[in-house]
């Protein structure tokens, strides 16, 4: 019998109902009483024996080579960031008997908080579970949820201010759910991501259907659309950066097009800030 969580089995099954025969070049007749492709049309296009299959979505094997890997995650129609998952899932090794860890204190680099606190743009850090660790005022300001103890998830999901702030908050937190997955890996039996999960899933309906699909995609740099309640319209860029000697946290900038209206606007919520620390 094999120790541990099922994440290779569970991804794969996942993946699996989110992909429709028509999809892959099968005709459909009658009605399917499963969503998705049954396994053994998964094991067919794959190449490999539908029992075999089966062992791996049940966590009877665990040992699957690259190449099938590979095999399974072309016939599923995943994507570049979602393979690497699959693959990072696949080489996962359970270890037996182990004790539950403490958890671990994320603790930005003295630098870096000195970055933030004179960076002229909105910036924060976050850690490997999203939870923001420093951030600066203008930051803040962008935001009330951006300062150090909040949780990103937390805020995008529970707190309607900051839903408000982003005019598709939906599609943003689809995007937020599948980098949360990707950020972990299959570190799952860290107790912050276990009290994350486990709090999100009992509040929030959609952050429950979002997590049960298994997205995976890094989290990049991209424009960011912000209705701000006092400036308006904000077009910014977000740039993540990686910063080094601290694993998983991450250095986020928000800065706008030179020029733009959103550059104006951005300066104008700077001289609140500036006028407000003077009086």
């Amino acid at each position: 019998m094999t120790d541990g969580p099922n994440l290779l089995g569970d991804y794969v099954r996942a993946r699996r109902e989110l992909v429709t025969p028509e999809q892959v070049g099968i005709p459909v007749m009658g009605v399917r009483r499963v969503p998705g492709l049954r396994r053994e049309e998964v094991a067919m296009l794959a190449g490999i024996s539908a029992d075999y299959y089966l062992r791996l979505e049940q966590g009877r094997d665990r040992n699957p080579s690259v190449q099938v890997l590979e095999s399974i995650a072309r016939v599923l129609r995943l994507d570049e960031d979602a393979t690497a998952h699959l693959l990072l899932l696949g080489a996962d090794r359970p270890r037996r008997h182990r004790t539950r860890p403490r958890p671990r204190k994320e603790t930005v680099p003295s630098g870096i908080a000195k970055l933030v606190a004179t960076l002229p743009l909105p910036a924060l850090v976050e850690g490997r579970y999203f939870d923001v660790l420093a951030a600066n005022t203008l930051a803040t300001a962008l935001s009330p949820r951006f300062t150090a103890g909040a949780n990103r998830l937390l805020s995008l999901f529970l707190d309607p201010a900051e839903q408000a702030l982003y005019p598709y908050w939906e599609g943003a937190a689809g995007g937020m759910v599948a980098g949360f997955r990707e950020s972990v890996g299959t570190d799952t039996d860290d107790p912050r991501f276990i009290e994350l999960v486990g709090e999100l899933s009992l509040a929030s309906p959609l952050f429950s259907r979002l997590w049960a699909r298994h997205d995976v995609q890094a989290c990049e740099a991209a424009p960011k659309h912000i209705e701000h309640p006092q400036v308006g319209g904000l077009q910014l860029n977000r740039e993540r950066l990686s910063i080094d000697g601290a694993p998983g946290q991450t250095l986020v900038v928000y800065h706008p097009d030179p020029g733009t209206d959103s550059a104006d606007r951005l300066a104008l919520l700077a001289s609140a800030i500036q006028m407000s620390v003077r009086t």
